[in-house]
């Protein structure tokens, strides 16, 4: 196959480029910083048509990742950066496969896990799952990751591409052993005995291991049954305070410091980010995939957690 990956540079555009590479297809990175890499990178502004849209003739499926990182402070300039990526890009994409004569079979756009409320009670299908924005009491900044979150799906979903299969990949937090990324980042914690319940330890974190990450997106490229919403995260989310004692056992720290709400809010100011990425419960199982047949290999964070520890241990990225 032909595998079209628009912000393919990032995190999830390696994990993904460099399974798709193994298993022999072929792989194009559209990226507005060109640059050496095994697979070939097709230089585009991700605003208007050009040379790259050739691109998408042909190829077998699009799997759109562009759109700037999330994290950062919100403030308006960074606002607006967020919108801006994704819409943007989104729109420009679905123009070429609207002009392409053999237009791409399946369109995966990126979307989020985020997209669903904070809340403990019960977890968020795509069936059942409740959209966030209107909790009680709810911060401007959670209210800008839904809006962001609700608007990039809108846009994809309006294009008009009646011979492409569109798939909203609502992800959750993807681990892998890659530096600077999510375990990277909570590893680290462990390490120097900080990795305690964040907050009260109640908010719920969805996470799905890096290798049923690319499965499951090359499992929904071949799956022409499923379109829409698909929730990637693995099906046993976990409360905070649970998730890092596990991960404190799979690397063998004995203890771990809690952090206040109020030191997160401060910690993550000085951080130039959020304090939703670590406060907002986001508890959603993957309802389409496991109906559908879809087998993970890590079901469980405590597995996985081992799975991940044991490959930093060896250098394996």
């Amino acid at each position: 196959m032909k595998i079209i990956l628009p912000g393919g540079g990032g995190h999830l555009g390696t994990l993904l480029a460099r399974a798709f590479q193994a298993q022999g297809h072929e792989v194009v990175v559209l990226s507005r910083k060109p640059g050496k890499a095994p697979w070939r990178i097709v230089e585009w502004d991700g605003e208007t048509l050009g040379p790259w849209a050739k691109e998408l003739d042909g190829a077998d499926a699009l799997v759109n990742l562009a759109g700037r990182s999330v994290n950062c402070r919100y403030g308006e300039a960074n606002r607006q950066i967020i919108f801006d990526s994704r819409l943007k890009s989104t729109r420009v994409l679905g123009e070429a496969i609207a002009q392409a004569v053999n237009p791409p079979k399946v369109w995966l756009q990126s979307s989020t896990a985020t997209i669903y409320a904070h809340r403990y009670d019960a977890a968020n299908d795509e069936a059942t799952g409740i959209m966030g924005g209107h909790e009680p009491n709810l911060p401007d900044t959670w209210k800008f990751s839904y809006d962001v979150a609700n608007s990039w799906e809108s846009v994809c979903r309006e294009m008009d591409t009646p011979r492409t299969r569109k798939v909203f990949l609502r992800t959750s937090i993807v681990m892998s052993p890659m530096p600077k990324q999510a375990f990277d980042l909570l590893l680290t914690l462990v390490k120097l005995g900080l990795g305690g319940k964040a907050g009260d330890g109640r908010q719920y974190i969805s996470w799905i291991h890096g290798h049923d990450f690319t499965r499951a997106v090359m499992w929904l490229m071949e799956h022409d049954e499923i379109s829409g919403p698909v929730n990637l995260a693995a099906p046993n989310p976990l409360p905070n305070v649970e998730f890092m004692r596990e991960l404190r056992a799979a690397w063998g720290m004995p203890i771990g410091l809690p952090a206040a709400a109020w030191m997160i809010e401060i910690g993550t100011f000085l951080m130039r980010t959020e304090s939703e990425l670590i406060l907002k419960s986001r508890r959603v199982v993957p309802g389409k995939l496991t109906q559908a047949g879809f087998k993970f290999d890590y079901p469980t964070w405590a597995e996985a957690a081992k799975d991940l520890c044991r490959r930093v241990r060896a250098g394996e990225l």
